[in-house]
């Protein structure tokens, strides 16, 4: 298995502590049904390993298929310039069967956002080109579906439950502890 140096850098989402031994990036898609499937066993995990792991999530909007999912990723950018992006995050991939623009203002409401600047803020030209950029970085990488996993620099191949993610994420907390 080929080991790829994924540089994280602070336009990154990073949820837990730069020292954690794993780092596990996922490149994700807000409307894509995979992607809801991931997110709540993806939670779990980072609950189960605490301190061991480092999540950081990458837009990948597959916007041929999933006609919300580039607005939804620019709603959560603008999110986090109010430093909420991570529960933007949570309640886009909760509610994804509901990700028109009237629904993503009542996510900003509901998670204490100052809508009138979030309105402002979701047509930023910056924070378009940053999910952009996200996409065209998982593209080099070799992303071709949603969710992607990466971890430790090694793309995870195996089957999207959370019982192989989190072996697979123990094994490389074993090597990296080595």
């Amino acid at each position: 298995m080929t080991t790829i140096n994924i540089n994280v850098t602070d336009t990154d989402h990073v949820y837990g502590s730069n020292m954690a031994p794993l780092q596990l990036i996922e490149y994700g898609d807000y409307e894509c049904p995979y992607c809801g499937l991931a997110y709540p066993f993806v939670k779990n995990i980072i609950k189960k390993l605490g301190d061991d792991v480092r999540f950081v999530f990458r837009n990948f909007p597959w916007s041929k298929i999933h006609p919300h999912a580039f607005a939804a990723a620019v709603a959560t950018e603008a999110a986090a310039l109010q430093n909420k992006f991570w529960e933007m995050h949570d309640i886009v991939f909760e509610n994804q069967q509901m990700l028109g623009d009237e629904n993503l203002l009542l996510f900003a409401q509901n998670i204490g956002l100052d809508t009138e600047r979030f309105k402002v803020d979701i047509q930023r030209s910056d924070l378009a080109e940053k999910v952009k950029k996200d996409f065209e970085g998982g593209i080099r990488l070799g992303v071709n579906r949603t969710p992607t996993f990466f971890v430790n620099g090694k793309r995870y191949e195996g089957h999207l439950h959370e019982e192989q993610l989190l072996d697979f994420l123990e094994d490389q907390l074993k090597i990296a502890s080595a």
